[in-house]
């Protein structure tokens, strides 16, 4: 009987500890289940802070933007920000223009000024060359008896040449008299003159002439020392 009763209890004893390990897994279980729910619910709050957060970001960017879109709006009622690609098209075609206007009346202008220079060129050639006929002219007439009608045929010639040389621009380089200039004399004989100052031309030899203020041909002189 004793040992009857002592599985009995053995066999009580052991169900009674299971029973307690089973309850204490279920209360674990519960425990942790909480914990659980406790975690998913602190994550759902998180999210939804940081959604809330999100919306009130996006809805204080929008709101600045739209400040922002009126402010430019307001601004841009006087003046324009950006200008669009019609105004700048019109603007870089306009420059152009201006450009190729100030090249063409600068073309113009150096075109003018060469043919005025080839003109002048050949017009000082013309003009070395009718000099040894003016030459001729006035030596044939320096003895000439001027009661000959023949003679004086010859003179109106000469005084026409002459006026039309001078209408061109032509007109004679001062000599006698004057002092020494190698821009305008060529001195070609030299003499000792008391009477005059030094570095004088006392006799002219042959005319000189300038056109245009360029000398066609030098004054050939005789100069005092």
């Amino acid at each position: 009987m004793n040992e009857e009763k002592a599985k009995d209890t053995e066999k009580r004893t052991a169900e009674a500890d299971t029973m307690k390990e089973e309850k204490t897994e279920k209360e674990d279980g519960v425990r942790n289940g909480k914990a659980a729910d406790q975690t998913q619910e602190k994550a759902r709050q998180n999210e939804a802070g940081k959604s809330d957060s999100k919306e009130k970001q996006d809805e204080a960017k929008s709101d600045g933007s739209v400040e922002n879109g009126d402010n430019a709006k307001g601004s841009g009622s006087g003046k324009k920000i950006k200008k669009d690609k019609k105004d700048e098209k019109i603007e870089e075609l306009t420059d152009r223009l201006q450009r190729q206007m100030a090249e063409f009346d600068n073309f113009r202008k150096r075109t003018e000024r060469e043919k005025s220079e080839m003109f002048d060129m050949g017009a000082r050639d013309v003009i070395e060359k009718i000099l040894p006929v003016v030459d001729n002219f006035e030596r044939g007439l320096a003895g000439a008896d001027e009661s000959d009608s023949f003679v004086q045929g010859m003179n109106k010639i000469y005084k026409q040449m002459t006026k039309i040389l001078t209408d061109m621009g032509v007109e004679t380089i001062e000599a006698e008299g004057a002092e020494f200039d190698p821009n305008l004399h060529n001195a070609v004989m030299h003499e000792d003159n008391p009477d005059v100052g030094e570095n004088i031309i006392t006799q002219e030899l042959q005319k000189g002439y300038k056109y245009k203020d360029v000398v066609v041909r030098h004054s050939m002189v005789k100069v005092a020392n």
